[in-house]
């Protein structure tokens, strides 16, 4: 059994089955817009320093153009939030579905663009032979799960959008700019999982 699977298990378990009151959306800034959608929250199985799989996607994207995200996109109809999850991450990045072990679906994610994310959270083998679709990923990278849910490693910025300031997080790891949904789906699962409690 996994090492990593069963302390991030125990640790989202026990997140999830309590109150958390400052979970961050974007819900003021969405015009009652909310379009099912599902990301892939893919981390390696390596007991030393797990990573999570991140992408970046094309510039020429209709939606969050050039920005990193997890593997994801629209639910279509029939589908559940796990099942559109690992699909996209299929396309997007040739991940075998029959390779992630799902642990469990998050907080839902209202953005400001109209989407109401469902984050899946799973562990996948590491070193998996991924294959970036042009269409959808412009690169790949992983970062460390413990450093990707240090909230001390990220920093709190402002911008006036659709006629209000809204607060975001962000993070430049390895040359990538990690913020907007990303990094609030990051803080908000960072919230539910404290994994020190459960060393």
């Amino acid at each position: 059994m996994s090492t990593v699977f069963d302390s991030l298990k125990t640790a989202f378990d026990a997140g999830h089955a309590r109150e958390i009151p400052d979970l961050l959306s974007d819900a003021a800034f969405a015009d009652g817009r909310a379009t099912p959608a599902a990301v892939l929250i893919a981390v390696t199985d390596a007991a030393e320093n797990p990573q999570v799989i991140l992408t970046q996607r094309p510039n020429a994207m209709r939606d969050h153009p050039g920005q990193v995200a997890f593997p994801g996109g629209k639910i279509d109809p029939g589908e559940d939030a796990v099942t559109a999850a690992l699909r996209e991450a299929e396309e997007e990045l040739a991940l075998p579905r029959k390779k992630v072990r799902v642990i469990g679906t998050s907080d839902l994610y209202q953005t400001g663009t109209g989407f109401a994310v469902t984050p899946v959270l799973g562990v996948v083998p590491p070193g998996l032979d991924l294959k970036p679709n042009p269409a959808e990923v412009e690169a790949w990278f992983e970062a460390p799960l413990a450093l990707l849910l240090d909230r001390s490693n990220w920093s709190v910025n402002e911008v006036f959008w659709k006629g209000a300031n809204r607060r975001y997080l962000e993070m430049d790891y390895d040359g990538f700019r990690i913020w907007g949904v990303t990094a609030a789906i990051i803080a908000n699962l960072s919230l539910r999982m404290a994994l020190e409690d459960e060393a």
